[in-house]
């Protein structure tokens, strides 16, 4: 096995590279990493079913430019999709255009699969091997959740809620209104009925979360009300009444253009941020979560440490 891995993640909101390099002793350390937003599915209607040529074209440019610098660090490449690739009636077109014009093959896993890379890559970012966890990673197209009992997934669950797919679906031009976000919120509690159903008894020593959506709301929080910066956003942790403030204030602008001026807001996101948020909002008040951790290890990093499972047995990570 090449020690030198470059993990993809071929997200519905971002693509991420991260290349890391094997130890002898079965840790691991980053060489590099990188993170190109580029949104899949979004060109018509408000599913994600269709790849557009041009979203396939920008893709074939980020992947071929992460394949050079994986080159470059002599690494082996695993690049997986989720949400978007998985659900495009045109994926199998899309996959063989990007092998034919970047020599990377992709792999399409399907939601429990990824909700089990995410864990993978949380309970190495974070000291969670023996609690009682619920984790939560909410992305662009779908949202995962992990319920796991001393390092074990005993609930692996994708729920079809995203920044990106509720914005298309209730905000297609980025502009608030109190029926959308009432519509939205509905839908969402809707869709999140089965999980809530397969956790709701379970006892709970932490909440963990990471990725778009909680990484964002974890930097406005940070920035509102003034919590020390850290070089790692790992273990920064919000509780309820944080993300409530936080809530109130990117809901009550309406447009994209208001949400950008606010402290902490990434520009690319302030358009599905409220989405993202009511996503958020509604699982911390159906699971009664008062504090959330964050995690800055997600599905890449998830990617690497499967990899490494196939080959190697009590692998630790730093």
């Amino acid at each position: 096995m090449n020690n030198r891995i470059a993990a993809i993640d071929i997200g519905t909101n971002s693509f991420h590279l991260v290349i890391i390099e094997l130890q002898p002793d079965g840790k691991f350390k980053l060489l590099d990493k990188q993170r190109e937003v580029m949104r899949l599915g979004i060109s018509s209607g408000e599913n994600l079913n269709k790849i557009s040529a041009n979203e396939t074209k920008k893709a074939i440019e980020i992947l071929n430019a992460y394949k050079k610098l994986a080159e470059h660090y002599g690494a082996v490449i695993r690049a997986v999709a989720t949400s978007a690739v998985r659900e495009a009636y045109n994926k199998d077109k899309f996959i063989l255009t990007v092998k034919e014009k970047t020599g990377i093959d992709i792999e399409v896993v399907d939601g429990r699969t990824e909700a089990k890379m995410i864990f993978y890559g949380m309970s190495h970012a974070l000291n969670i091997k023996n609690k009682k966890v619920l984790c939560i990673d909410i992305g662009g197209g779908s949202s995962e959740f992990i319920y796991a009992d001393n390092n074990i997934p005993i609930v692996t669950e994708s729920v079809k809620i995203g920044a990106v797919r509720l914005s298309k679906k209730f905000f297609p031009d980025f502009i608030l209104t109190d029926e959308a976000i009432k519509a939205c919120h509905s839908y969402v509690v809707a869709q999140l009925s089965y999980v809530r159903s397969q956790v709701e008894n379970k006892d709970i020593e932490q909440v963990v979360g990471a990725s778009g959506t909680i990484v964002a709301a974890g930097i406005l929080v940070q920035e509102k009300f003034k919590k020390p910066k850290a070089k790692s956003l790992n273990e920064l942790f919000f509780n309820d009444e944080e993300l409530n403030e936080v809530y109130d204030e990117i809901l009550s602008k309406k447009f994209p253009s208001e949400r950008k001026k606010i402290l902490g807001m990434e520009e690319k996101r302030a358009d599905i941020i409220p989405a993202g948020l009511i996503i958020l909002k509604t699982i911390f008040d159906l699971f009664s979560i008062k504090n959330i951790t964050i995690s800055e290890y997600a599905l890449r990093e998830g990617i690497v440490i499967d990899t490494i499972k196939n080959f190697k047995s009590n692998i630790s990570v730093v």
